[in-house]
């Protein structure tokens, strides 16, 4: 289970006046302290009565909570609007920046939005406040903790999507089901179906929420037209279904969490998920077809990352892919992409297991599987015993958990075939300084199984620093990888000038990242274009 730490609670209250009253109520209340984790584990499923509270972002925070006469919920703590004087103030600071905003230009950009949205917030606290916080002959006073919780709410409904924002935030959500303006549930990946607190008060409210969002999504909802699909600022999807005589309940809609495009390599890297070199070393790998897993907890961002680094594959290359549940984009044009099917009569079912083994007879130049889980683990290990390149995501927290899991049941790799695999990298999601984040926290070589060690040889040749927040290359000069897997196949003389391609790659990532080529497509179309001409075929300079 996830290591509970004490310490971060007190830190996160401190920074948080709403979270340390609402923790104080619930324990005045229940005589219940909840246990605080900056991440969560899928051991937790089996906690019968769950008392959890976890970040995803200051200032919200989530509360999982549930006891023997009490449903399980899902409770949003975040700052809030307690009584009607804090309603007019709030009306009147929103009146103001609405009397501000025509005089300014308004950037396009969601950034430079949001810099500008404090702008104009901290202009209109000036002259509302006759430039102070406590100057007694203003006309509106407005205390900082106000302040902060104001500019909060307005970046939320502004810049977020309102009351529904801290759902978006929370990566350990699938879906998002509201039915009526009381009623909003959603299925957590590790505790499952579970109401919330979110009430929008009335239906007419509701109407209108939803006559907003989809108005921004450029697909406005009415009477006329009272059923919308459309897609969310992050890329999720959205089902409204508007009219009271369609939805007898009141308005509702479904959100599927889930982004059509996936995030570049170099947004990962400008978000320091993981650093250049590191994507540099993964080019490499998957260009001279190493097979690499993405390993981590639930909700650790594994395929995302995976994603990410799918067009360092060589583009020429035919990728053969096999999933539960469609996530993984490839951007090659030969590619197979097969899921399962697990309805109808058993023996009409097809399983990752079947799909695995077809893989094999469809020679593909890379094997990507979408999470391996079971015995298709085993077949997974054969192919790449064959010459098969695979690429899959795993839920392991270390090597040595990884190594475990796959040498015991119900996979049962024998563990003279682990060297099979090249690299594993492991993920985490992390809580710095109030923000939920995503590292690699360690990429690791396997290098062979040694009878004389009985066991698996490996090397970290990357490793998260948490103090610095910065990734230190341990495998300089020290790469087996990159020294005798791929320095002899690329025809080095000296391996060692290896090393001066992976920071030239680095380079090439950085560029990007500098001149604010971060979308997908884009992204690949320039390792395209390096793998046909050289540095020669970038449409930038070094």
């Amino acid at each position: 289970m996830a290591e509970r730490i004490s310490d971060n609670i007190e830190v996160a209250m401190a920074r948080n006046p709403h979270l340390r009253r609402y923790i104080d109520n619930f324990v005045r209340r229940t005589g219940k302290f909840p246990e605080f984790y900056p991440q969560l584990s899928r051991d937790m499923k089996d906690i019968k009565y769950p008392n959890i509270i976890y970040p995803v972002g200051d200032p919200i925070f989530i509360h999982i909570y549930g006891d023997i006469n009490t449903e399980r919920r899902y409770i949003i703590v975040e700052p809030r609007i307690t009584n009607q004087q804090e309603e007019e103030k709030y009306e009147v600071i929103k009146d103001k920046i609405l009397e501000i905003a025509p005089t300014r230009r308004i950037p396009e950009d969601k950034e430079e939005f949001e810099l500008f949205l404090d702008e104009l917030f901290n202009e209109a606290l000036r002259k509302l406040s006759g430039g102070g916080f406590f100057n007694r002959k203003s006309r509106v006073q407005i205390t900082r903790e106000e302040a902060e919780k104001f500019r909060y709410l307005l970046k939320r409904d502004i810049v977020g999507i309102g009351p529904l924002e801290p759902l978006m935030r929370d990566p350990y959500i699938e879906d998002i089901h509201i039915i009526g303006a009381k009623y909003v549930s959603l299925i957590h990946k590790i505790f499952e179906a579970l109401p919330t607190n979110i009430d929008f008060g009335d239906n007419i409210r509701l109407a209108d929420y939803f006559k907003n969002l989809s108005e921004r999504m450029g697909r406005p909802v009415s009477d006329k037209n009272p059923v919308v699909d459309g897609t969310l600022p992050d890329g999720s999807r959205i089902n409204i279904i508007y009219s009271p005589d369609v939805s007898i309940k009141g308005p509702s809609a479904t959100i599927r969490k889930f982004s059509a495009t996936p995030l570049s390599v170099t947004q990962l890297v400008k978000w320091n998920t993981f650093s250049p070199e590191i994507a540099a070393y993964l080019w490499l790998a998957l260009e001279y077809g190493m097979s690499v897993f993405v390993c981590g907890e639930t909700a650790s961002g594994k395929t995302t990352t995976l994603n990410s680094i799918i067009p360092f594959i060589k583009p020429d290359a035919k990728i053969y892919t096999a999933e539960d549940t469609p996530e993984v984009i490839v951007p090659h044009k030969t590619w197979q992409r097969l899921t399962t099917r697990d309805r109808g009569p058993e023996e009409s079912r097809v399983t990752l297991f079947d799909l695995l083994k077809a893989a094999l007879r469809s020679r593909p130049n890379y094997i990507i599987v979408g999470e391996i889980r079971g015995a298709e683990g085993a077949i997974a290990f054969q192919a790449m015993q064959t010459g098969h390149p695979v690429m899959s995501t795993f839920h392991a927290g270390d090597i040595k958990k990884m190594i475990q899991r796959f040498t015991g049941s119900p996979i049962n790799v024998p563990v003279t075939f682990i060297d099979n695999l090249n690299i594993a990298l492991f993920q985490q999601a992390v809580y710095i300084k109030g923000k939920f984040l995503r590292r690699v926290v360690t990429v690791v070589e396997i290098e062979g199984y040694y009878e004389e060690l009985g066991g698996v040889a490996t090397r970290n040749v990357f490793e998260w620093d948490p103090v610095s927040d910065r990734h230190i290359f341990r495998g300089m000069n020290n790469s087996y990888i990159l020294e005798r897997k791929i320095a002899e196949v690329a025809g080095y003389e000296d391996p060692k000038d290896i090393y001066n391609e992976l920071f030239l790659r680095a380079r090439i990532i950085k560029r990007m990242i500098e001149l604010g080529i971060l979308d997908y497509y884009a992204v690949h179309k320039e390792i395209k274009n390096f793998y046909e001409r050289g540095i020669e075929g970038l449409s930038f300079r070094l």
